[in-house]
């Protein structure tokens, strides 16, 4: 068999009792922080217009969009969820900050369940098997995919959306294959996404509709191809410049290759360092904004050509702006949804901060998100942090307090209390949830 036929055939044969238990914790942990981000994108505009679109063209509306009162057909519910959970930069990230995995992913199988009437367990595995399949194309065509301009979180999401689509779906090992070569059909995603428009808030969308679609469609007999990642023009030649096609099955059914970082700030994943950086040196420090001369944030070569935007004009590019980023967390102590507000760009203080700020390539840091910000005062002081792994990876995890808070911050607006604590003890046992829709009747 070729690549995408194992991947097919693992894909379709994955059992929920095959994934080991602290696999499965993780991804109880990421369908959590998917549902805060959900109701916390329903605030900007973004949000508001995917749950609009949804509810508009809500045909056989039987599958919940998080937090908005409705429900739609299973694409447009995955669509709106999508960029729903994606629309305020607080969603899950991989370690080394190339894709996001719960937009797509947990929105595609969330529909794929509801509509199936799955229970907890299908939905678990599907979420799992969908998370490991966009690492591991991931894994095989970065950094040249992302190199060459093209944005991993749909590119390679649409994979893991039509994988967790297809096992909820319960798809035979021929339709898993179709399914993958309907999903790469629909493969898009550029990174040219930065700016003042809402439009990265749009790529995880048409990854979760491609993915029900592929699955929807293998379903019912339509064929895809069956060498889709690996073919002479297939995914991974056509979007990475080169690309390790190994890693698409290594210790496939023993290293389950799932990556799941947190936010704790509202903003792009490989600017979290520089925030923790200056969130560091405030702490410690005694100092007046007023008195920063000048400020060098060092970063790693892979990242230091990214996110250099002075100027923000939006809270969209704000959330993608490190000198941004850095000022606000220097002024507020912090750097959630509100410390982005467009009003802030108004701050005379903060925006000096934001001007002031030079970011320089420096390879001696030791990975690719890594930052060392240095802050000069006008007493002569320079004020250093740096930091490797930032606040919600592996090594700095946040606490399950701290994921807790985040969902009750997001969700508050929407949800009651008791609410709130019914859902989260939900989904923290799943497995003994025979509906998908004990859980989706406490999201309308």
């Amino acid at each position: 068999m070729n690549y995408t036929e194992t991947l097919a055939k693992y894909g379709a044969e994955l059992s929920y009792e095959a994934i080991p238990a602290e696999i499965v914790s993780q991804c109880k942990k990421d369908i959590l922080d998917y549902i805060s981000c959900a109701y916390g994108g329903g605030k900007p505009d973004s949000g508001r217009v995917a749950a609009g679109f949804a509810r508009d063209f809500a045909e056989k509306g039987k599958c919940t969009v998080i937090g908005q009162g409705c429900k739609s057909a299973p694409y447009n519910a995955a669509f709106a969820n999508a960029i729903l959970s994606h629309s305020i930069e607080l969603d899950d990230v991989d370690i080394l900050a190339y894709f996001h995995t719960g937009p797509q992913t947990v929105s595609a199988a969330l529909a794929a369940a509801e509509w199936a009437d799955a229970d907890g367990k299908t939905f678990l595995t599907g979420v799992e098997l969908g998370s490991e399949y966009i690492n591991r194309i991931s894994e095989a065509t970065n950094p040249s995919l992302r190199n060459r301009g093209f944005h991993t979180t749909p590119t390679c999401g649409v994979f893991g959306a039509a994988a967790a689509a297809g096992r909820i779906l319960a798809l035979s090992s021929e339709q898993m294959v179709s399914c993958l070569g309907l999903a790469g059909a629909q493969a898009s995603g550029l990174m040219e996404m930065y700016g003042k428009s809402m439009q990265k808030r749009f790529n995880p969308g048409p990854a979760a509709r491609n993915g029900v679609t592929a699955a929807l469609f293998a379903q019912r007999g339509f064929t895809g191809a069956e060498t889709i990642l690996e073919g002479e023009r297939g995914f991974c030649r056509a979007f990475a410049d080169t690309a390790e096609l190994e890693r698409l099955t290594a210790g496939l059914g023993r290293d389950f290759r799932v990556s799941f970082e947190y936010k704790p700030y509202s903003c792009a994943r490989p600017i979290h360092n520089a925030i923790d950086c200056a969130l560091e040196i405030r702490g410690k420090h005694d100092f007046s904004l007023d008195d920063v001369e000048s400020m060098i944030c060092e970063r790693h070569p892979e990242w230091a050509h990214y996110h250099d935007i002075k100027e923000p004009e939006s809270y969209h590019m704000s959330q993608v702006s490190l000198p941004y980023s850095v000022a606000a967390a220097l002024t507020f102590g912090k750097a959630l949804f509100d410390e982005y507000d467009e009003v802030n760009l108004q701050n005379k203080s903060l925006m000096r901060l934001c001007r002031m700020l030079e970011i320089k390539p420096e390879p001696s840091l030791p990975r690719g998100v890594s930052c060392r910000l240095l802050v000069a005062l006008k007493d002569g002081r320079t004020l250093v942090s740096q930091v490797d792994y930032p606040k919600g990876s592996y090594e700095n995890p946040m606490t399950d307090q701290e994921h807790y808070d985040k969902f009750v911050n997001l969700s508050s607006h929407k949800l009651d209390p008791a609410r709130q604590r019914q859902i989260f003890d939900l989904v923290w046992n799943l497995e003994k949830t025979a509906n998908i829709s004990e859980l989706t009747q406490l999201l309308v």
